[in-house]
């Protein structure tokens, strides 16, 4: 098995439906109020991912793995509100908005110079576990602008994800409580810190 990664702008607008499959499959049951049915959810969200700041893990040319990377001033994610009403239907449409407006705003609100933030990481179902979301990070990682590296909120339950991340050199730096661990089951969502010399 060969990994290539690239950047989603050099793949282009062919293969943004496919990026945003990857996307849904990653991030599917956060979205599951709007939609169950992940084409319908890949067709919703294709049009917001910000194919400048995305990187693609790439098997036998197909995305396998995606993650976000941003200075902290840019936005991974952008929303049309006539698109996702389009596709999610008037009242989910226009929640789906506000949502994406209130939780999407910024990677973190003080940016500063050879930080980075990394966003969105998700591997498709079929490639987890083989090693293609770290070949993905680590890629990322290389990048000569950044020095320092955050994941913001990162979900306590997510363990195969703290655990790539820990072996990577993430180290926790705050946690946050949440108030909805009782239909989520998520306690804290966790931010982490990578530094390098």
């Amino acid at each position: 098995m060969t990994i290539d990664v690239k950047p989603a702008a050099e793949l282009g607008e062919s293969y943004r439906r496919r990026i945003a499959e990857v996307f849904v499959d990653g991030f599917g049951p956060d979205f599951a109020y709007f939609s169950k049915d992940p084409r319908t959810l890949a067709d919703a969200f294709a049009h917001t991912l910000v194919l400048d700041v995305f990187h693609v893990a790439l098997v036998d040319g197909e995305p396998a793995a995606i993650a976000a990377c941003t200075n902290g001033r840019q936005r991974s994610v952008r929303c049309n509100p006539a698109e996702l009403r389009e596709h999610l239907g008037l009242f989910k449409g226009t929640f789906a908005t506000i949502t994406f407006q209130r939780m999407f705003r910024e990677a973190f609100p003080e940016p500063r110079n050879g930080v980075a933030s990394i966003e969105f990481v998700a591997a498709a179902s079929e490639f987890r576990g083989r090693g293609i979301a770290k070949a993905l990070l680590e890629h990322i990682l290389a990048l000569p602008q950044y020095r320092e590296y955050l994941l913001e909120e990162v979900s306590d339950i997510n363990e195969p994800a703290l655990r790539l991340y820990a072996k990577l050199g993430f180290r926790e730096y705050k946690r946050r409580k949440v108030h909805h661990t009782r239909w989520s089951g998520i306690n804290h969502y966790v931010s982490l810190r990578l530094t390098q010399n």
